[in-house]
């Protein structure tokens, strides 16, 4: 797609981070190409543990951030290595307080060895959708956050629950929306083993930024076009075509004259 023929407003005015998730690879496993796609983007989600990533790519993909000046943020998910943190287990709230104060707490802790500061928290996959579902879970997550360092964001589905809930709490909340990636018309992420929930394809996805940023709204699986505030926009590191769609998304931007950063 060329994106100077796209038929879009002037954005000069506002702005957008652009946030990716990051880190994921593990030992021997190379898992996105996260020194290729950093200096695309404006926030990193970084993997701790449970779901990809170790303690030495962790490093690694700090100090590739920092170099980039690119805002660090953790993604903590459910502890499932061998399934990608993408199946959804039923954990008590206790247990989803526990492990998201781990997660956070260790990459911040490493964060801060290399000098940098965390400035938010994303959850990963299956918690992501759990914590829209399960309203004892998400009130968990967000007050382990908000108790391991209040000026800690928190990266939300659009319109979500979860939203609401850390601002209850105390948080900052940053609005997400997703180029990759399809809704169904509960405003939530379709889910992966629907046809069509992914967009794998370049010019799709593009598609649906431009709608996203221009009308504000997004077009569902069921045909239905629903509403949604885009404060960031995420593009997911292990995607076929991550970093074709990230150039593109951000030429796109910068052709619009959009300011492009991470959440102040």
């Amino acid at each position: 797609m060329n994106v100077q023929s796209l038929k879009v407003p002037n954005w000069s005015k506002l702005e957008l981070d652009l946030n990716c998730d990051m880190g994921e690879s593990y030992g021997r496993f190379q898992v996105g190409q996260d020194a290729a796609l950093m200096p695309f983007i404006t926030s990193v989600n970084l993997a701790c543990g449970a779901h990809g990533g170790d303690p030495l790519t962790l490093m690694k993909t700090v100090d590739l951030a920092l170099e980039h000046r690119v805002a660090l943020g953790a993604h903590p998910s459910f502890p499932d290595l061998a399934g990608f943190g993408r199946r959804e287990m039923m954990l008590s709230s206790r247990e989803i307080y526990a492990l998201t104060l781990h997660q956070v707490a260790a990459v911040q802790g490493v964060v801060a060895a290399r000098r940098g500061l965390l400035r938010h928290v994303k959850a990963h996959g299956a918690l992501y959708n759990h914590l829209e579902r399960n309203l004892e879970a998400a009130v968990s997550f967000a007050r382990a956050v908000h108790d391991l360092n209040p000026e800690l964001k928190l990266y939300c589905l659009s319109g979500g629950k979860l939203a609401g809930i850390a601002t209850g709490v105390g948080l900052s909340v940053v609005h997400e929306v997703f180029a990759d990636r399809r809704y169904s018309k509960t405003g939530r992420l379709a889910p992966r083993n629907t046809e069509g929930a992914t967009l794998e394809s370049v010019n799709p996805a593009l598609e649906q930024v431009v709608q996203l940023l221009e009308k504000g709204t997004v077009n569902t699986l069921e045909g239905e076009n629903i509403p949604l505030k885009a404060e960031t926009l995420c593009i997911h590191g292990d995607g076929k075509n991550a970093l074709e769609l990230a150039k593109a998304v951000r030429e796109l931007l910068n052709a619009r004259g959009f300011k492009v950063r991470s959440p102040q």
